[in-house]
């Protein structure tokens, strides 16, 4: 699912032809390829920054493009705290400056059963861990939305306990692939995408990939991510995507990708497992879902 929200029910019209107009936004210079990019056909961008799960601006998908467009990303500060040698506050300009800029071409699942190809724009999360020292005792990184009433008027509903926090095991977040996101398309971040700084994890739901992130907490104890408490019995905490593992309202055997009216195979993991299986080894990952 590409955001914060897990928007249920699909208008397969809209899935298949979701817009036709994209906005422009500001180049990102000394782009860098890598190698964790897929070959697969890019979803166009007018598809991608106008069929949007991002519940803090709406519950429709089309929805989030026009609400979020003034919304205000400078001045930005993220948070860093919990079990960390030295908390502090970083300003979003010198977070992109961690590492050199790099286009991932990931694919991108939602729990919904529909997915996208994108080449998102920023560095490993794991640059900003290893610059937050944190300690030894912290086993897990909370992500926390901002919370913002005026700029957010999705949050004026309480379809979710806001302000909307997701988490991951300190090894899934050290893991390569995780990324810290700030572009997509050569371009920064749109404002219904995540702007300025969210994070992807191409082989999770994508309701995992929290945006808009004020806050980076490291913690001893598996954060409550606001999906897992809103209904714990269709979302859980690893949320990794499972073909064999349907959601208790629809099967996730297969998935519609924008554009397309035939639905395909989902792989295991989104096609990631030779990175990240070894994450899970042991785990009942139906138990674990």
């Amino acid at each position: 699912m590409a955001g914060a929200g897990a928007a249920i029910g699909l208008g397969l019209k809209r899935t298949i032809s979701p817009s036709t107009t994209a906005l422009a936004a500001n180049k990102i210079d000394g782009i860098k390829k890598s190698s964790f990019s897929t070959s697969e056909t890019i979803t166009p961008a007018k598809d991608v920054t106008h069929y949007n799960n991002y519940y803090e601006f709406s519950t429709e998908k089309t929805e989030p493009a026009e609400l979020a467009k003034n919304f205000r990303t400078r001045p930005w500060k993220v948070k860093i705290d919990g079990l960390v040698e030295k908390k502090q506050e970083l300003d979003i300009d010198s977070i992109l400056k961690m590492a050199p800029p790099e286009e991932r071409i990931y694919r991108h699942r939602c729990v919904e059963g529909w997915s996208i190809v994108v080449p998102w724009i920023g560095f490993s999360l794991s640059e900003l861990i290893k610059r937050a020292n944190p300690t030894s005792k912290a086993k897990y990184v909370e992500f926390t939305t901002l919370f913002d009433l005026n700029q957010m008027p999705g949050q004026r509903r309480q379809v979710l306990d806001w302000p909307y926090v997701e988490g991951l095991r300190m090894d899934e977040a050290m893991n390569p692939l995780a990324l810290l996101c700030f572009g997509m398309y050569g371009e920064d971040l749109p404002n219904q995408d995540g702007a300025p700084l969210r994070i992807v994890l191409p082989w999770k739901y994508g309701f995992k990939s929290a945006k808009a992130i004020v806050r980076i907490r490291f913690v001893e104890k598996e954060p409550m991510n606001s999906w897992k408490l809103s209904a714990p019995n269709e979302y859980g905490f690893y949320a990794n995507v499972n073909p064999n593992v349907d959601h208790p309202r629809w099967s996730q055997a297969k998935e519609r990708r924008l554009g397309e009216f035939l639905k395909r195979p989902t792989l295991m993991f989104n096609g990631y497992g030779d990175q990240v299986a070894s994450l899970y080894s042991g785990m009942d990952l139906k138990k674990n879902y």
